[in-house]
């Protein structure tokens, strides 16, 4: 195995809210020198939240990168300094209004690896409760809109059918639930 290539330059090109775009020069194995764009992305969380009776939670919003409505697992990006798990049981309130009493980290995937570096990192959550009152108030972010729902597998599936459940991180989530029932 060779030993991860070192770059000879680095031009950040973009810097947003979530994520930031860096053009680096780098020399390929075989020695030719290339730049190669890559987004750098801090990190993300997803929820595979299960209910007491065995269905899971999904959300449904609005994602504007392709014009529609879909359901999907909950998921969020990670605050700066934040750690997984923390990030996984902020997320579960937010976007579903419950907290969890366990979280099992299952599984890291990349979703995109060819030009972004982010890490999903999927969880199970279960033995969900509302939160109490002395629970903190974690509201969604403002930039959601969200609705959320419980369903089982069969359900799921025909959200998939009907093309309601179009994103790969719902899907790998629930090769990754599968996975961890073996």
């Amino acid at each position: 195995m060779s030993a991860p290539v070192v770059p000879h330059d680095i031009r950040q090109v973009f810097e947003g809210r979530v994520f930031r775009v860096v053009v680096e020069r780098i020399t390929l194995p075989k020695g030719q020198t290339v730049d190669m764009e890559i987004v750098r992305h801090p990190g993300s969380v997803v929820l595979i939240p299960v209910m007491d009776d065995g269905r899971l939670m999904l959300v449904r919003q609005y994602r504007h990168a392709i014009g529609r409505w879909v359901w999907e697992l909950p998921a969020g990006t990670l605050k700066a300094g934040e750690e997984f798990a923390t990030a996984a049981a902020r997320e579960c309130q937010e976007e579903i209004s419950l907290i969890p009493g366990k979280l099992e980290q299952l599984s890291g995937l990349y979703p995109t690896p060819g030009y972004c570096d982010e890490e999903m990192v999927y969880f199970l959550a279960t033995n969900l409760r509302t939160p109490g009152p002395n629970d903190p108030v974690l509201p969604p972010d403002e930039d959601e809109d969200i609705e959320c729902r419980p369903f089982s597998l069969d359900e799921i599936q025909t959200l998939m059918d009907r093309g309601e459940v179009v994103d790969m991180k719902t899907v790998a989530g629930l090769t990754v639930l599968a996975a961890s029932r073996r």
